[in-house]
């Protein structure tokens, strides 16, 4: 072998043995380069899945939020619509009072009334109080029947107030009072019109 073919052969061997080096480099890289895309691909999506879960909380959190608003809007405005009408159908019972004290009819209920509530009193002499109105024509011998048939004696009270219909009857010394006024009878009736229009137009069981 002659030192030409001997360097060359040793040159070749060389080469060889630093490709082979460069070879496994190389692979060496590609692998560390594609486990490093791998992992950041898994991280992307981890990433991903987070921000996304993340977004669909806060969604559903604002959905919530919207839902929970509204419904105390409805039931708000559902209060203001069953007041609205309650008022409404106070105002026309109202109108339907003022009408009625216009009426004959309506003495005669004023006596019964006087009559029903003595008896529940159970005492022997009665203050009974009614407007400037029914004054003028509520005297006390038109109570007279009444008197004697319960043993009371009835006396109207000099002063008047300012309501509709109806009366107070009170003893001598006022410690009892019984408010009989159409006006004390209408507050009474309210929740009961309200509990009507609850169940007629709501649906709704008081």
């Amino acid at each position: 072998m002659t030192i030409k073919t001997g360097v060359s052969a040793i040159a070749n061997e060389v080469i060889g043995d630093v490709q082979k080096e460069a070879e496994a480099i190389i692979s060496t890289a590609e692998n560390h380069a594609k486990e490093t895309l791998r992992v950041a691909k898994e991280q992307a999506n981890q990433t991903y899945r987070a921000i996304l879960d993340e977004a669909k909380e806060k969604a559903e959190a604002e959905k919530r939020k919207i839902e929970s608003i509204a419904e105390v809007e409805i039931r708000n405005r559902l209060l203001q619509t069953k007041e609205t009408l309650v008022d409404l159908a106070f105002e026309k019972t109202l109108v339907k009072l003022k009408n009625f004290v216009k009426t004959e009819e309506y003495q005669t209920y004023l006596l019964k009334l006087i009559e029903e509530i003595a008896k529940k009193m159970d005492q022997k002499v009665l203050v009974i109080e009614v407007n400037a109105k029914d004054k003028g024509w509520l005297k006390p011998d038109m109570l007279k029947h009444a008197s004697k048939k319960l043993n009371i004696e009835f006396k109207m009270s000099k002063q008047t107030q300012d309501y509709i219909g109806g009366c107070k009857i009170q003893t001598e010394d006022g410690k009892i009072v019984y408010d009989a006024t159409l006006n004390n009878k209408l507050e009474e009736l309210k929740p009961e019109l309200r509990a009507e229009i609850a169940k007629r137009l709501f649906g709704e069981v008081a």
